[in-house]
């Protein structure tokens, strides 16, 4: 853990050789399927933003020349929670990173604020082993400049709402997976940070302890912080405020969870069995089936579609483009 550059007071926009021109604030978009940012108020209205937004625009990171991520934008105001939803290797730690200052982009525009206004949690362990709840909480302190009664009473106030306050002797090594991701999260919060960057919090731990981490990151949202997290579960992505779905290091589909479900282009239908045509998946003892145009499929009856058929669609209607484009390449 590093104290990071003196906190100069004001949010930090580094741009890239190669990005598209300087951070958009007002820039108007088609929609969640369009591939641009979400929302705007239409022609000749300003839609209302913060005075602050945090996050990355036209991002791309690439790793020994290798292209890990591209055309990546994402936006967060204070008080808000925007999350960033993919599965293994679709690029979610990269832009994290990128987004925190730990990897350099090759172009494009960051805006953050300064180093020592940002909280991290990282895919890792994020605690020390071999440091009690008491030390990890004074390690991570004392990195950015706290000590004495601000550190006390802040630690206290954090353990008392993760409920850590009865393990404060106990080893980071000693606490289970839910308890060290909440102490993960209480050090990544001890700063006040402006800025709180979380990869996949929830991976791994119980239930209660999801519900429980999600109701820190509510809470530090709720009292002013930008709140950008990473996970693969769909029904975490419904409680962020924005989502950008990722896959293959590549935007698939951005916007509220409403305005992706609303979004889904032609129709999703249901089926007691697979269908004999369409494109279709499994869900639980049924099928859906997706309709590019519309149409109906024998056998299917429309159904109202959730979330998860939304992100589905996105990655079908994906893969349609790309075949096309390579038959019209070729």
């Amino acid at each position: 853990m590093t104290a990071g550059a003196p906190d100069a007071g004001h949010e930090h926009a580094e741009r890239q050789p190669g990005s598209g021109g300087p951070w958009s604030r007002g820039s108007s978009s088609g929609g969640p399927w369009s591939g641009g940012r979400p929302g705007s108020g239409g022609p000749g209205q300003a839609e209302p933003r913060p005075r602050v937004r945090f996050g990355v625009e036209d991002l791309v990171v690439a790793y020994h020349g290798r292209t890990a991520v591209a055309g990546v934008t994402l936006e967060v105001a204070p008080g808000e929670v925007a999350g960033i939803v993919g599965g293994d290797g679709a690029g979610k730690t990269t832009v994290l990173r990128a987004l925190a200052g730990a990897v350099r982009p090759a172009s494009g525009t960051v805006r953050r604020p300064p180093a020592r206004r940002i909280g991290y949690v990282s895919a890792g362990p994020g605690v020390y082993r071999d440091l009690t709840v008491d030390e990890n909480l004074a390690f991570a302190g004392a990195a950015y400049g706290l000590r004495g009664s601000a550190l006390a009473e802040r630690a206290g106030r954090l353990l008392d709402r993760t409920g850590l306050a009865g393990a404060r002797d106990r080893l980071g090594g000693q606490l289970s997976g839910g308890m060290r991701q909440k102490l993960a999260l209480a050090m990544a919060m001890l700063h006040e940070p402006r800025l709180l960057v979380l990869d996949e919090p929830t991976t791994g731990v119980d239930p209660v302890s999801r519900a429980e981490l999600w109701r820190l990151v509510a809470h530090a949202a709720a009292t002013g912080a930008a709140v950008v997290v990473a996970t693969s579960y769909l029904d975490e992505a419904e409680r962020t405020g924005s989502m950008l779905v990722l896959d293959q290091g590549r935007p698939l589909v951005a916007g509220t969870p409403e305005a992706v479900v609303a979004g889904i282009p032609g129709a999703v239908l249901d089926a007691p069995a697979r269908p004999d045509r369409g494109t279709a998946w499994r869900r639980g003892a049924r099928w859906r089936v997706w309709s590019p145009d519309g149409s109906t499929v024998p056998g299917a009856s429309p159904v109202a579609p959730d979330l998860e058929d939304a992100v589905i669609v996105a990655a079908l209607a994906a893969r349609e483009r790309a075949a096309r484009d390579k038959e019209m390449a070729a």
